[in-house]
């Protein structure tokens, strides 16, 4: 469910509570249906039932007693029960973006047709990352991970594998698919990932494993692995698209998200992406998948294609000259399972041809039992294991709507406020008319976004005022036909909104303008959504509140400088701080296609980002409103000047760049510091802060980062408060960066740690 966003104070905010109270209370009873495992009474004596054994052992016993025709019915989503061995049927591919999701047009291996009936539907991804607040989405991952195990429990499910998060960089504001993202900054991504994987995982919020580190809640799958994310642009689709990507990009943006997924989250899934990456298609790179996924990072787990990924490297890029050579290129890489029917339809026959060794198969096979295994799944009866006793009344539990209100509350992003209209006192609003209009003031499939599952209760935000102020009080009109407004009844709304002491327009994009296999080829609202806004601010009694339902980023200029237009909120599918860059609507002229994140001169190239953008902006990526106002002071950090190399050479100038491989680990540990930032609220009002930490350096140029975030916090404030926060910061980590053969080097000099306008100096010599 999409939510609006954000970082306002839930005391606050009591606009948003109007408008936004889409999480209700659902129960359910105990249900009589039985979850499938594997090692009944009938199965219980096989090797790979024996709980002792070590997870790897035993799924090497249990492959090593299939025919080759059940091996191959193995390789794809929908695995068939092969019942000579008690191993029951499985479905891979289920999702949970912002819970526990079901898409009744595929197969997926989450039911609500039963018991359970609906699931607690959070916040889009993109406003969760607005909120800047890591065990937030911890909290929520772990309430996902719930709520499929008793879904699972409760006899609904053939899969506990979930394809999410979407750890993709939001790179470009057209992209459909940006809102399933945590925004365009690889840190803030990084975190979400760990955060979110290891709450659905059953792990703490720290990583410990609670039950032992084999043993699984549900299972996280990171994707789209990797540089993804464009859907469908001007003819160009995903399935063909070739990123021409560099090596320093790839180090320092589109690898790093997918870095952290696995070695801090420790996620047991990954998916490959449609696409090429310079020539290659990411399911069929051994690099990639194998030496990089399992060679340097230690990833554990099972990789999946996404949908039909296999069929397409044949069929669509012509990279492999047959089917059987396609099933043999991904699993040579290293992929284990398919969306889809191609490796179970050419696999068999890639062994008779010799394209295709059985042994490569059996690594697959093994990757996937494992994690099924590490599920529970095989170890007999699912109500004696841990997780066991998660009931069906985890499903939309108050405690979780509860959770997924907060993450709406703290992720609505204050745009604009110069009337101080917002927040809308209760006394006044009781007593005055109040006119909402706009296409999405009453559209509740709006609010539900992609990748949602049911819903424990729905409240469009018209239904959250009509509950908060007297119906008989408020208006209300849609003023356009739909979000894609191409006609608009101006005349009617304007005299709508005459008639009220305070309007409120809902505008703004839904999945019609914004998806998967849809990208945006317009940066502006829709139609006629800016005729009917400035229409209503001019005839409106006093300045309007304007709310924009979008995931992705929408040129508003007009409404920024309108003085009639008093507060505007982004409360979309997002949060706290912008987690994107939001661009004019001139940056349409940059091809979609074009990878690069560093700007080129020479060709007026502007980058992207707000790392290495050099253009005009909407507004920047960090940015955010409050209705208090906040104070920032480094009050202490433990080094000024750092060195980054021995002793005996540290008064040597001769080397400006090192690699930071080639430092020593234990000198990069013993130079980690702590800055420690002192925050005031000097306003009026209680709040819930973000706080972000950047370093820059004083002369860009050479492929540096204007600057990058470092880390950040949130501080919970009544007026007058002050708290004192802390970073650990790792110059190995945060002053480095990816040169062009994509190393990781750190430059001799100063750089700057930045909170706001307040700036520290710390120099590095290497």
């Amino acid at each position: 469910m999409e939510i609006l966003v954000s970082r306002l104070s839930c005391s606050s905010a009591l606009l948003l509570l109007l408008l936004f109270q889409i999480l209700v209370v659902g129960s359910s009873s105990v249900d009589a249906g039985q979850p499938p495992y594997g090692c009944n009474e009938s199965a219980k004596n096989y090797p790979f039932c024996e709980t002792k054994l070590g997870i790897s052992e035993r799924a090497k016993d249990l492959v090593s007693r299939l025919t080759l025709d059940e091996k191959v019915g193995q390789l794809v989503n929908t695995a068939p029960a092969i019942p000579r061995l008690g191993i029951p049927a499985y479905e891979w591919w289920s999702e949970a973006l912002h819970g526990v999701a079901f898409i009744s047009s595929v197969p997926q291996g989450i039911h609500f047709n039963g018991t359970v009936t609906a699931a607690t539907s959070f916040p889009q991804v993109i406003l969760s990352a607005a909120s800047f607040d890591a065990r937030l989405w911890y909290r929520i991952g772990q309430a996902v991970g719930r709520e499929a195990r008793a879904i699972y429990n409760a006899g609904q499910a053939t899969g506990m594998t979930f394809w999410a998060p979407n750890i993709n960089i939001y790179r470009d504001p057209r992209w459909g698919r940006g809102q399933e993202t945590p925004g365009e900054d690889p840190t803030l991504t990084g975190h979400y990932a760990t955060s979110y994987v290891r709450g659905i995982q059953g792990d703490t919020f720290q990583g410990t494993a609670v039950h032992g580190t084999q043993i699984l809640q549900a299972s996280a799958c990171c994707k789209h692995f990797t540089a993804y994310d464009l859907d469908h642009w001007k003819g160009i689709d995903r399935f063909v698209f070739d990123a021409k990507v560099t090596k320093q990009d790839l180090a320092d943006t589109y690898q790093p998200p997918f870095h952290s997924c696995i070695q801090e989250g420790k996620a047991s899934g990954i998916m490959c992406a449609y696409n090429r990456v310079n020539g290659v298609p990411n399911c069929a790179d051994h690099d990639l998948l194998t030496n990089t996924a399992r060679g340097q990072w230690n990833f554990n787990g099972y990789i999946t294609s996404d949908c039909d990924a296999v069929s397409i490297i044949h069929e669509n890029q012509s990279y492999a000259k047959t089917p059987e050579d396609a099933a043999a290129a991904v699993l040579k890489a290293g992929m284990d399972v398919n969306c889809g029917n191609y490796l179970k339809n050419y696999s068999k026959s890639a062994v008779q041809k010799k394209r295709l060794l059985e042994s490569d198969i059996d690594r697959a096979l093994q990757n996937l039992f494992s994690v099924r295994m590490r599920l529970g799944l095989f170890n007999g009866n699912p109500a004696k294991q841990p997780y066991g006793d998660i009931g069906p009344d985890e499903a939309c539990s108050e405690e979780h709507q509860d959770l997924a209100l907060e993450a709406a509350l703290h992720g609505i992003v204050l745009l604009k406020n110069s009337h101080r209209l917002l927040p809308l006192a209760k006394s006044k609003t009781l007593s005055s008319s109040l006119a909402v209009i706009g296409p999405n003031a009453n559209a509740s499939k709006t609010l539900l976004g992609n990748y949602a599952g049911p819903p424990c209760k729905i409240v469009t935000p018209l239904q959250g005022l009509q509950n908060y102020v007297k119906k008989k009080k408020i208006m209300y009109h849609p003023g356009c036909d739909s979000v894609q407004c191409s006609s608009a009844k101006i005349d009617q709304a304007v005299d709508v909104a005459k008639g009220a002491d305070q309007v409120v327009l809902i505008m703004g994009l839904d999945q019609t303008q914004e998806r998967e296999d849809h990208d945006r080829e317009e940066l502006l609202l829709p139609g006629k959504q800016q005729k009917l806004i400035t229409s209503i601010a001019r005839a409106a009694k006093k300045p309007i509140v304007l709310v924009l339902l979008c995931g992705g980023p929408v040129d508003i200029s007009f409404a920024k400088y309108d003085n009639n237009i008093g507060s505007i909120l982004w409360a979309g599918y997002p949060g706290g701080r912008l987690p994107v860059t939001w661009y004019p609507k001139d940056f349409i002229r940059v091809p979609m296609t074009d990878m690069r994140m560093r700007p080129d001169p020479s060709t007026g190239y502007p980058g992207r980002t707000y790392r290495f953008y050099k253009g005009p902006k909407v507004f920047e990526f960090g940015y955010g409103l409050s209705y208090s106002n906040y104070s920032y002071e480094i009050v202490s950090s433990s080094s000024k000047k750092i060195y980054l190399k021995a002793l005996r050479d540290e008064m040597s100038n001769t080397v400006r760049q090192r690699l930071v491989s080639e430092i020593d680990k234990e000198l990069c540990e013993k130079k980690r510091f702590i800055v420690t930032v002192r925050v005031v609220n000097q306003g009026e009002m209680a709040g819930k802060h973000p706080v972000l930490l950047f370093v820059r350096v004083p002369m860009v140029g050479n492929g540096r980062p204007m600057k990058r975030l470092v880390g950040f916090q949130t501080v919970n404030l009544n007026a007058g408060e002050n708290a004192e926060i802390e970073y650990e910061v790792s110059p190995c980590e945060h002053f480095s960066m990816a040169n062009e053969q994509g190393m990781i080097v750190i430059e001799e000099g100063l750089h700057l740690l930045v909170v706001d306008n307040i700036e520290y100096p710390v120099t590095v010599v290497v």
